[in-house]
């Protein structure tokens, strides 16, 4: 975990996995930088909100494996589902509901996202993950938890970087600048 630049409350907060994601942000936001899973954003993200200020919104920026061929491009998500997480034997368990669906931003018909810690490089993994979303990644669930239960505004912005494939690892690397050039050209069309 490393916070780049100072939190508050009349900006947002950028949260992304790893440098190579936030290398063309520039410095004037803070940035997160948590680490790759859903614990390390979770605790990071936690971590900082509890030292205090708040900002005035969290941002997850990062990079997404494409669950559907032809899907590529900057996505803002309006949901948001664990993927690793058996939330139904859970629910027949103990009664009660772990991990379901968060509603992000503003909601509405944009893609739903699948959080896992999970780096998705199968075509059988894929194809059962596309029943339910279009786009997996490995923090985005654990970031809106986080927010949501700070009582923060979230957004989840995505670039597709690979189609979640045989070859995802390989494509990530190859394609890991350019999604971040991408990530930056959407901030700075934000006015940030």
């Amino acid at each position: 975990m490393r916070l780049l630049g100072t939190i508050s409350a009349d900006r947002p907060l950028l949260v992304v996995a790893v440098q190579e994601e936030a290398a063309h942000l520039g410095d004037h936001l803070p940035v997160l930088l948590t680490g790759i899973g859903k614990v390390n954003a979770a605790s990071a993200l936690a971590t900082v909100l509890a030292r205090g200020p708040h900002p005035s919104e969290v941002v997850n920026l990062g990079t997404a494996g494409a669950l559907r061929p032809g899907w590529e491009g900057t996505h803002t998500v309006t949901q948001v589902i664990q993927h690793d997480l058996d939330t139904p034997t859970l629910y027949a368990l103990t009664g009660r509901t772990y991990g379901a669906p968060l509603v992000v931003g503003k909601g509405g018909d944009g893609p739903v996202l699948a959080t896992g810690d999970l780096f998705v490089s199968d075509p059988a993994a894929r194809d059962r993950l596309a029943e339910h979303a279009d786009l997996v990644d490995m923090e985005g669930y654990a970031v809106a938890t986080v927010a949501h239960r700070a009582g923060l505004p979230v957004r989840l912005v995505k670039h597709v970087s690979d189609e979640a494939g045989d070859n995802a690892g390989h494509t990530w690397r190859e394609s890991v600048d350019d999604c971040a050039r991408h990530l930056a050209d959407w901030l700075h069309g934000q006015g940030w």
